[in-house]
């Protein structure tokens, strides 16, 4: 694998107000324009991304992704004062660019398809050609204009969440695999004659018809049809999901024969964020063994910083508190891109570091990625293979990104899916005393025992919780649940460590359990295909019953599923 890309957007993220981030890409409205704020903002990034990419050169990567594509690429569509916006950004970033090139690294940019302005909306509106000409002509001159650019990486799948609060925003444009072809055929000429990759995602968070080409073989077959470019790389998540544990690796990857890369994870954002150990060696180790039966394999894209939203803040390869996020990074690389063993691979992480105890570092690793296995998720459940419309339900069931919940709603859900309870509570004892073995060994090797004692608590928190969904319930139960989360609270106050939100509720959810399984069973399926079922309820008539409701009765639905993210509507469409 010859592409070792790994995300370069940390440096941006300093000094952001208190709250939740939205991690997803450079938070472009919180970057200065007046000049003396400017300078002094861009010339803190400059030093980030300096001693950044210095490290994870050393590290073995060999190219960044920025973002990106909008903020950088100039049209006379666009409103005078976004021009503006526009010329100071190119001015700053090929500075950024300057540095990151002396460093012989490459540089890839962001795009989403398709960022609209109010101006450029109306231009184009709607026009799938219009369109397609319109991205054509702003890629061919940005090119033109930044020849150290590498290549663009698009995505065309997901689009900005609802929190973001910038000029430009992004909406999902390709709704079927036949219109992503046409975008291909339309840009890829163009990447071609100026000699650069235009890497496509196939992640997408399951909207309209092209929604399932990260894992359905036909969709990627029409929207690849025809497809054959030295300039064209496709990039897919090493699962059918996010980034979760427990996903058999994508079969996609051995569907087709044109080049490839895997997208991966090192910054965890379903699982702490590097808050906490979180070792992914063994998981990533047997997807790289599996890799190796599959064609044109040219790459990785590795993430230590982006993804989810969250308060978590700890920036890789910059700040001292990263090294679990470092330790994934630096671990995929030497599995995937020199075929090292976990164990060698951590080895050379330690002679990197001068750590002297190798076996206890092994060790202290392996116990991280078991306690989460058992604890973080339900194996179980997780094991399960379940679909819903053009989506493969996540493997993490009652925890999401910061966020906890145990209510009575998830208690009917985690009782339905899990049938041998007694192996599910012994799996969450033996998770909490693999933390505190991790715990000796931290203290052993001189690693931070204070993010050992997080896990702990955290996890502690989760295994009581896992005692409610599963065990008769108990007013007993219900006292220590609401003791342990003051108590985690008091634990990490505001202004301390971010931690994670807990949403205890013992509100009575009204669907008997019986119901609920029959409702399940009619909406989700094992299968990667469609039913019948799934073809005239799911796909159509779920879709116009749920836009209905979100019109007339809004806060039937959840707060979180309306406000976070893209919004739960746009799996519906």
């Amino acid at each position: 694998m010859n592409l070792l890309l790994i995300d370069a957007i940390g440096p941006f993220f300093r000094d952001l107000p208190p709250g939740r981030i939205n991690w997803s890409k450079i938070p472009f409205a919180h970057l200065p324009l007046e000049e003396a704020q400017r300078r002094a903002r861009f010339d803190r990034i400059g030093e980030d991304l300096r001693c950044f990419t210095a490290r994870v050169h050393a590290a073995g990567y060999n190219a960044v992704t920025l973002d990106d594509v909008a903020h950088l690429a100039d049209h006379p569509w666009y409103e005078p004062d976004i021009r503006r916006m526009i010329a100071i950004y190119r001015q700053e970033f090929r500075r950024l660019f300057a540095l990151i090139r002396a460093r012989g690294m490459a540089i890839y940019l962001t795009m989403d398809v398709l960022s609209l302005t109010p101006r450029l909306r109306q231009k184009l509106y709607g026009d799938e050609r219009r369109i397609n000409g319109f991205l054509a002509t702003l890629l061919d001159q940005l090119l033109a204009d930044f020849p150290e650019i590498a290549g663009v990486i698009v995505r065309i799948g997901e689009s900005d969440g609802r929190d973001v609060k910038d000029r430009f925003r992004s909406e999902l444009h390709i709704r079927t695999p036949e219109q992503l072809n046409r975008l291909l055929e339309t840009l890829l000429p163009i990447f071609e004659r100026q000699h650069r990759h235009l890497i496509l995602r196939t992640w997408t968070v399951g909207a309209y018809p092209v929604g399932d080409c990260i894992w359905h073989p036909n969709t990627l077959a029409r929207a690849l049809d025809g497809i054959n470019s030295p300039a064209f790389i496709l990039s897919m998540k090493y699962g059918e999901s996010d980034y979760f544990r427990y996903l058999p690796l994508n079969p996609q990857f051995f569907a087709t024969k044109v080049p490839k890369m895997i997208e991966l994870q090192a910054r965890r954002e379903y699982e702490g964020c590097g808050e906490y150990p979180c070792f992914i060696g063994e998981d990533y180790h047997a997807y790289a063994r599996q890799l190796l039966r599959a064609e044109n394999m040219v790459g990785i894209s590795v993430w230590c910083q982006t993804g989810g939203w969250v308060p978590f803040r700890r920036l890789a390869f910059l700040d001292e508190d990263a090294l679990w996020t470092e330790i994934n990074a630096c671990v995929t690389l030497q599995i995937f891109a020199h075929g090292r063993s976990v164990t060698e691979a951590v080895d050379c992480f330690c002679r990197s570091r001068d750590i002297k105890q190798v076996e206890d570092v092994r060790k202290l690793l392996q116990l991280s990625e078991a306690a989460v296995k058992d604890l973080l998720y339900i194996p179980e459940y997780a094991r399960q293979q379940h679909f819903f419309r053009r989506v493969r339900i996540p493997p993490l069931l009652s925890v999401y990104w910061n966020t906890i919940f145990i209510n009575h709603s998830m208690r009917k859900l985690i009782r339905h899916f899990v049938t041998d309870s007694p192996t599910c509570l012994e799996q969450a004892r033996s998770a909490l005393k693999k933390i505190e073995r991790m715990r000796l060994l931290a203290q052993e090797v001189g690693l931070p025992v204070a993010d050992i004692d997080y896990m702990r608590d955290t996890f502690r928190l989760l295994a009581l919780a896992r005692e409610y969904y599963l065990l008769p319930y108990s007013e007993d139960l219900r006292a220590r649940l609401k003791q342990e989360k003051k108590d985690y609270k008091n634990q990490y106050p505001a202004g301390s460590r971010p931690r994670y939100k807990i949403k205890l509720s013992f509100k009575p959810f009204q669907v008997k359990r019986r119901y609920l399984g029959w409702l399940l069973n009619l909406l989700l399926r094992r299968q990667r295909g469609y039913r019948l079922l799934d073809h005239l309820l799911t796909l159509h008539l779920l879709s116009f019953t749920y836009r209905l409701l979100h019109v007339s009765r809004p806060k039937l639905i959840p707060k979180f599923a309306r406000k976070r993210a893209m919004g739960l509507e746009t799996i519906f469409k």
